[in-house]
């Protein structure tokens, strides 16, 4: 099962549709929701484990022009 991370993004203004572009190319974003007020961007990203997504935020997101800022909250399961 993959792990989860949802990550809220904020942009520059004005490039908001740019950022959003970009993200539909990286193939670990799943869900793309841009937002009023902050963040601008709420992601759903995807990947093997917990080193895999904060490499994807870190060289992939964050190397996207107009971000500004993210805030990942990793997705755990809970056990009953």
């Amino acid at each position: 099962m993959p792990h989860r991370a949802y990550v809220l993004i904020n942009v520059v203004p004005g490039l908001t549709s740019q950022v959003i572009k970009q993200l539909s190319e990286i193939n670990e974003i799943k869900t793309i929701d841009a937002c009023w007020g902050k963040p601008d961007i709420v992601a759903l990203a995807e990947g093997a484990d917990q080193e895999s997504l904060t490499k994807l935020v870190l060289t992939q997101i964050h190397a996207i022009e107009g971000v500004s800022q993210t805030d990942t909250h990793l997705v755990y399961k809970f056990i009953r």
